[in-house]
């Protein structure tokens, strides 16, 4: 079985059984980790899509999507052999990836730089733009650091069971909901204060399964708590917190109130001068009321960033990997207290230049 892990690709993927293959989205190329046995060391087995910068990674029924910063969507049946599956995708920059499964089929959707959404029901082989997405109210103001300021589609979210509802994060611009599968989309912004250091800068947001209202949301200013199904929201961190900018939020299979969050502890902003991101990733086992920081086994100096986190889930357990901008990969098999390196050697681990940053001086 294999598991993947990409900066902007899903955050949990399903198994029918505990993975012994890991794909890892780098600067250059898929890297390949495989284990002989359950129990047995994980090993390096090579890189493929050499030339390309991976953005996002996605398992789909019989292989694997991947999405390029700048060049394009690629499939493969065993993650070191690719196609071009980005036949109708306009924009080339794929940023994100997502699936939903929908009356028992795959959809795929893409997300990309300029801001778009694709959506293919046929594993990527043909793609439908929704171009909604990048023409609602305030588009003007929306925007991203690096050149050339192009925001974009950061991340998909679905909630089972409600097939034509979607939440999309736009770094930097907004959080939309749309309740008609992306033909339409609103805005929701309560949770923006003027004085906010960034503008709407929205990463990643997760919905309790018991509860479809009950959502929390990272962004560069904290993380957000929202009981109405976004109307409304409480800021539940700040700068103070260990996660100042906090990126991937992932919870618990077996206790939605575990959830685990990783990020740095600054914005990338200040890596350029401190070429430090003080990364972490922090558990919190009561629904983000207390949170404890996750580092045994981690880098000590925490000066990687951690720019990818997944977790493979199969039918009686779990396990996390990260990835960093160094271009090692960790595991934890005992959620999140302790962690283990898997591999190291790879490419950075990075969302588009963030690795530039953290170069020594």
């Amino acid at each position: 079985m294999t598991a993947v892990l990409s900066p902007n690709g899903p955050t949990v993927t399903h198994l029918s059984e505990p993975p012994r293959r890991l794909l890892v989205g780098t600067l250059h190329g898929v890297g390949l980790l495989e284990r002989e046995s359950l129990s047995g060391p994980w090993r390096m087995a090579g890189v493929s899509l050499t030339e390309s910068h991976i953005s996002a990674l996605a398992t789909i029924p019989g292989g694997v999507i991947a999405g390029a910063h700048s060049g394009g969507l690629f499939f493969s049946v065993n993650g070191r052999d690719w196609e071009d599956r980005g036949h109708g995708i306009a924009v080339d920059h794929v940023f994100c990836l997502q699936t939903q499964l929908v009356q028992g089929r795959t959809r795929v959707y893409a997300g990309t730089q300029p801001v778009s959404l694709f959506r293919s029901d046929d594993l990527g082989l043909h793609w439908r733009e929704l171009s909604a997405i990048g023409a609602v109210p305030g588009t003007e103001k929306w925007t991203f650091p690096p050149p050339p300021h192009h925001a974009h589609t950061k991340s998909l979210t679905f909630v089972p069971g409600y097939d034509d509802l979607i939440y999309a994060c736009i770094e930097q611009g907004a959080l939309l909901k749309s309740t008609d599968g992306g033909l339409t989309w609103l805005e929701l912004d309560s949770y923006y204060d003027p004085a906010d250091r960034w503008y709407r800068d929205i990463h990643r947001l997760v919905v309790l399964p018991s509860n479809p209202d009950c959502l929390m949301m990272a962004s560069g200013m904290g993380l957000y708590r929202s009981k109405d199904a976004g109307r409304t929201w409480e800021k539940r961190t700040g700068f103070d917190f260990r996660i100042g900018y906090p990126d991937h939020i992932i919870l618990s299979p077996d206790d939605e109130r575990t959830i685990f969050l990783s990020g740095s502890h600054e914005d990338p902003s200040t890596w350029r001068k401190s070429h430090h991101a003080n990364a972490a990733v922090m558990v919190s086992r009561d629904g983000g009321d207390t949170w404890t920081e996750s580092g045994e086994g981690l880098p000590d100096n925490a000066r990687p960033n951690i720019e990818a986190m997944n977790m493979a889930v199969w039918p009686g357990g779990f396990m996390l990997f990260v990835g960093n901008t160094d271009g090692e990969v960790y595991a934890s098999e005992d959620s999140a207290r302790t962690w283990r390196q898997i591999g190291a050697g790879f490419a950075p681990v990075s969302k588009v230049g963030h690795y530039r940053n953290l170069q020594s001086a």
